[in-house]
């Protein structure tokens, strides 16, 4: 049963980390969400229990991620949605810039991985959920670290996958196209205005609790989200 879980989920402040926190929330699942702050999402539940971490920190993220869990030994699974974008042509980041970029998107979930499968494969059972991105299957003019990233997620979770699957823990990559989310406020693109030109950040959700409702026996590998009719504009 749903409400008898316990799921942590990263990002859970904005986009479709809060959209999965919400939809989880609804069905009465016990979540703990991890984001840098929670100033804009504060749903008023005894099931959300938020800490407040810098995944992109990763000198002290073993340390605080690890704190966290010694508080909440029973978690049954893990939602990794943090991350961000950064679009351009390589040379215009710097050697900081990449670092920064694939610590937050690709070395921090490597990392809290990693901490997190001795606890579920003591349970002998859990799930971890990967938000990818339609960027792990096809790499795309200006968007070299971010392919990077998420190819990198890809392969991660397919191996983790196929280490974990004798101790009944499911591994699944969602990859989406372009969600209508905050993220891409900080970008000089965005979907087009219609419904159709965007996947809503309800609909990973949605397939997110699915994933957690399904028999236990089935996983789920990887899904490709598409929007109906894909329209990029400049912003």
């Amino acid at each position: 049963m749903l409400n008898e879980r316990k799921i942590l989920v990263t990002g859970s402040s904005s986009g479709i980390g809060q959209a999965i926190t919400s939809q989880l929330l609804k069905a009465e699942v016990n979540v703990i969400g991890i984001a840098r702050n929670h100033e804009k999402f504060q749903p008023k539940t005894s099931k959300y229990i938020t800490f407040n971490l810098d995944v992109s920190d990763i000198k002290s993220l073993s340390k605080n991620f690890s704190q966290i869990l010694d508080i909440h030994p029973d978690i049954t699974g893990i939602i990794h949605s943090v991350g961000y974008g950064l679009f351009g042509g390589l040379e215009s980041f710097s050697p900081k810039q990449i670092m920064e970029f694939i610590n937050t998107n690709l070395t921090s979930s490597m990392i809290m991985t990693r901490l997190v499968l001795p606890i579920l494969k003591n349970h002998n059972s859990g799930d971890i959920i990967f938000i990818g991105s339609e960027a792990a299957i096809d790499g795309s003019k200006k968007g070299s670290l971010y392919s990077a990233a998420k190819f990198g997620l890809r392969g991660f979770s397919q191996a983790i996958r196929k280490e974990s699957s004798h101790r009944n823990i499911r591994v699944c990559l969602i990859n989406p196209g372009m969600v209508r989310t905050p993220f891409f406020n900080e970008l000089n693109f965005s979907p087009g205005d219609d419904a159709s030109n965007a996947i809503h950040p309800n609909d990973v959700a949605e397939l997110v609790q699915s994933i957690l409702s399904s028999r236990k026996g089935t996983v789920f590998d990887e899904i490709n989200l598409s929007p109906l009719k894909k329209v990029i504009k400049s912003t």
